[in-house]
């Protein structure tokens, strides 16, 4: 597993367009997010498949798959949830 490249950053772009919308995550460099000062949001590449690492609780980050689209929806849903929560 690797840090995701700008090919597969690329490939992201419409799920990082949703994320960049989203208040309270700032990115400071492509890809990347934080909210409030501590590192939120970032992706890896595996192969075909595509992840994103999430700190949704606050404390850990979760690994989850956002290849699919369905599965990029459902990881901003969450994000949203979250960050509602915060």
């Amino acid at each position: 597993m690797r840090h995701a490249n700008d090919a597969d950053l690329d490939r992201l772009e419409p799920l990082l367009g949703r994320v960049r919308d989203i208040d309270g995550l700032k990115e400071p460099r492509r890809g990347n997010f934080v909210h409030r000062s501590r590192a939120f949001l970032h992706f890896h590449g595996d192969g075909d498949r595509l992840y994103a690492d999430v700190r949704l609780d606050g404390v850990e980050f979760a690994r989850r798959d956002v290849t699919e689209s369905a599965e990029q929806a459902a990881l901003v849903a969450d994000i949203r949830a979250c960050i509602g929560r915060a």
